[in-house]
């Protein structure tokens, strides 16, 4: 089967992206930088991440918000008027169909963004629900946007995106989300949340302006463009799950809530910022006490390690105190 090519595709490759296939997309991988460059500069800087692979759905009608608390863990009945949170859809079984991020927007819908790998079986879920709950009189139906979808993050993120914006984006707080005209593009919705554990931004933006937006970011000097790479190794260090890896169908949220440790190990890298190997993973609850030694086996040699606070590297979100 073909990949499939966000809008950005011929953008990246122009500026020397290095393309490979993730779930189904083609994407960049790095770019002339490398990776432990690009991590770096998101971490003093800011850097811009195409994450137009991702499934952006729009949920309408007056049983909307009773459908998606049918489908997920969290309260969304309690959220204010374009906030969004963290959650998960279930299976019958309690374990993790997907994470996703569920807005409550001021304009009648629900904005939810889930994970490009899971994307039929996430769709599948929200359709056939819809599906049936209209035929019990239920007033809910399902859109699917085809806008591209950009992350800014790092510390100068906020900076740089009001350049070119006329809202106060210090009144956008962590997990808070907004419709604004961005470099003269209209009809942007930023969301002020990220995957990378710095202050930063997801701009959901028209397809057809996408390259125009990027570009005109790219004019701001702490700006570079990064990758998948990067994105992975940032996550890690905030302590962000990734779905398939650390949680899945198989994994309970109170599973996936407990202090991240080593044994059967689900993600791991080199950690740029801190210069030492960090992992997430799974132990009994007897061996999860902060501090606690473990002996881990990396390619088939054991190698001693420390169950530790997550997250590795503190996160930098932007609320309000």
């Amino acid at each position: 089967e073909a990949l499939k090519k966000t809008p950005l595709f011929d953008f990246h490759k122009s500026h020397g992206g290095k393309m490979v296939s993730f779930a189904g997309w083609s994407l960049p991988v790095q770019y002339q930088d490398s990776h432990l460059e690009s991590h770096l500069h998101t971490r003093r800087h800011c850097s811009l991440f195409d994450v137009s692979h991702m499934l952006q759905t729009k949920i309408f009608g007056q049983d909307r918000v009773k459908m998606m608390e049918s489908l997920v863990v969290s309260d969304i009945a309690e959220l204010k008027p374009n906030q969004g949170t963290l959650t998960l859809f279930t299976n019958e079984e309690g374990g993790i169909i997907d994470d996703l991020i569920v807005t409550n927007t001021s304009d009648k819908y629900l904005y939810v963004v889930s994970n490009a790998g899971c994307r039929e079986k996430d769709l599948a879920l929200m359709q056939n629900k819809a599906s049936e709950l209209r035929s019990a009189g239920w007033d809910v139906n399902l859109e699917v946007t085809d806008h591209a979808l950009m992350a800014l993050q790092g510390p100068s993120a906020a900076h740089v995106l009001q350049a070119g914006v006329s809202d106060d984006l210090r009144k956008l707080t962590f997990m808070t989300s907004a419709v604004m005209d961005v470099f003269g593009v209209p009809g942007c919705r930023v969301t002020r949340c990220g995957y990378t554990g710095e202050d930063g931004v997801e701009i959901s933006v028209p397809a057809e302006k996408a390259v125009h937006l990027a570009e005109a970011l790219l004019k701001n000097q702490e700006v570079k463009l990064a990758g998948l790479a990067a994105r992975d190794s940032l996550r890690l260090e905030a302590g962000l799950c990734l779905y398939g890896n650390d949680i899945d169908e198989r994994t309970t949220p109170v599973e996936g809530s407990l202090g991240w440790t080593l044994g059967e190990i689900t993600s791991g890298c080199p950690s740029p910022c801190l210069k030492k190997n960090v992992a997430m993973g799974y132990v009994d609850g007897q061996y999860s006490k902060i501090g606690t030694p473990l002996m881990v086996e990396v390619r088939k040699k054991q190698q001693e390690a420390v169950v530790s606070k997550m997250p590795f590297v503190p996160t930098r979100y932007y609320t309000l105190k």
